[in-house]
């Protein structure tokens, strides 16, 4: 990049060569922010509940019926975005700004036209999607309020996304994590003002939470942007030389598409999973609750670890330098997987005290902990599968991640999910071991294919 492009040059430390030095000491470096960072997006959806829970029941079950379509939206966007990572990291890698500008321009195009698609859904097809689940009169209201503005909100979600993805590929996930930091604080204290009327504000209800989640998503995405056309970040996005370019787009979203499937599958199967447990009761449907809640605290030390590997390793394909690539894979996976193996002493031999910090039902305690145990089996593959998926999603190879991932989902994880409760006298822990016998065949699979290294002649 020139050095007349100011505001980046003066900024030495997002110089940093991250094809060269310590790659356990790059991983850490990139890995800690973007680990923060997705701690602090679990805390959205979490204070949205508690306000919401004061709003009664048809509120709690519109916001959380609706907040799973929001998901899939988010699924799809996120998908999209891993093109754009992909691509600009290895553009960085190889040092050519101008290529990764030019990726960024296309992004917009993307963004902007993935906005208006789920503005026009929300506006006119909100209450008909709810409508189809069969909910009542009264929730179907409470979440199309809640959904339509969600969806035309989807502008700020979009472009977000896309200034977050860009400047944790080029190497930059410092700015993101304050950028995150400030929309919480923002979060937080706009939300009861919207929701209850605080102040001069008017009573919204629902509608508050919604507006909240879009006034916090447009500060995040108005600093993004910022950041980016001022320079302030590892990569300088400027409109020069703007054109429409078609291939690049579709390199983008070809990338994006599988990655997008996959995050669209593993939603839809968590609803299955609740649909199989809910014959066991409602303290194994809670205790499943539960446990999907503690995974919500894993999966982001997991997928901040693959992301900074894939960021790391598709800068050194850029590079040139494949080997390297795959060593950085290798030890993120190992990383995770030791932090796993001690968790998995804790859960062992503490699960129930664990258990009892959100309740001491002894049913629903006896049931969690004994569903905790069993995952323990998954958690020490857990670094493989999620860390090696993450990092070939990262290099933009999305197609074996969302080939594993529909094959031993609705080929091994949900049929054995369905049979064991109904061959073996397992009873309702029949469900967990399906789902942990299939994130074991993934992890074999990963092994295998990683090592195999196709993925890193891989043409993006």
């Amino acid at each position: 990049m020139e050095e007349s492009e100011g505001p980046r040059r003066r900024r030495a430390s997002f110089d940093r060569d991250w094809t060269k030095g310590s790659i356990t000491g790059n991983l850490l470096r990139l890995a800690w922010p973007q680990m923060v960072t997705s701690f602090l997006m679990l805390f959205g959806p979490t204070i949205d509940m508690i306000w919401v829970g004061r709003l009664g029941s048809a509120s709690i079950a519109g916001v959380g019926v609706a907040g799973m379509a929001v998901m899939l939206l988010n699924a799809a966007r996120m998908g999209l975005t891993t093109g754009n990572r992909a691509l600009l990291a290895r553009a960085v890698g190889a040092q050519d700004f101008n290529e990764a500008n030019h990726v960024l321009q296309q992004s917009i195009v993307i963004s902007t036209l993935f906005s208006l698609l789920t503005a026009v859904i929300g506006i006119i097809l909100a209450e008909q999607i709810l409508m189809l689940l069969g909910l009542e009169p009264e929730v179907v209201s409470e979440g199309a309020a809640y959904m339509r503005i969600q969806f035309i909100g989807a502008v700020f979600m979009s472009f977000g996304m896309m200034a977050t993805a860009a400047m944790q590929a080029s190497g930059d996930a410092i700015t993101p994590m304050k950028i995150n930091i400030a929309t919480r604080v923002v979060h937080i204290g706009l939300a009861p003002f919207l929701i209850f009327g605080w102040w001069i504000f008017p009573r919204m209800g629902v509608s508050g939470v919604a507006v909240t989640n879009v006034a916090t998503q447009a500060v995040g995405t108005a600093i993004g942007m910022w950041v980016l056309f001022t320079g302030r970040s590892r990569v300088h996005l400027t409109l020069k030389g703007f054109r429409f370019d078609g291939t690049m787009i579709w390199r983008i979203v070809k990338i994006g598409i599988p990655a997008t499937v996959t995050g669209i599958e593993r939603n839809l199967a968590n609803f299955v999973f609740t649909w199989l447990i809910v014959p066991f009761g409602t303290a194994a449907v809670a205790a499943h609750s539960l446990m999907q809640r503690v995974d919500s605290f894993l999966h982001p030390p997991a997928q901040a670890v693959g992301q900074a590997s894939g960021v790391l390793a598709a800068q050194n394909l850029g590079a040139k330098q494949p080997d390297r690539a795959e060593r950085t894979g290798w030890i993120a996976a190992g990383i995770y997987t030791a932090v796993m193996t001690f968790g998995a002493i804790i859960i062992w031999f503490w699960a129930e005290y664990l258990v009892r910090i959100f309740n001491s039902e002894p049913e629903l305690v006896k049931i969690t902990a004994t569903f905790m145990r069993i995952e323990i089996v998954s958690d020490l593959t857990f670094g493989l599968v999620v860390v090696l998926s993450t990092c070939l999603n990262g290099v933009g190879d999305t197609l074996i991640p969302m080939i594993t991932t529909l094959v031993t989902m609705w080929g091994v994880q949900i049929p054995m999910a369905y049979f064991l409760p109904k061959i073996t006298n397992l009873g309702v822990y029949g469900v967990r071991w399906g789902i942990v016998t299939a994130i074991i065949f993934r992890a074999a699979i990963y092994t295998i294919y990683f090592k195999l290294g196709r993925w890193k002649r891989i043409r993006v």
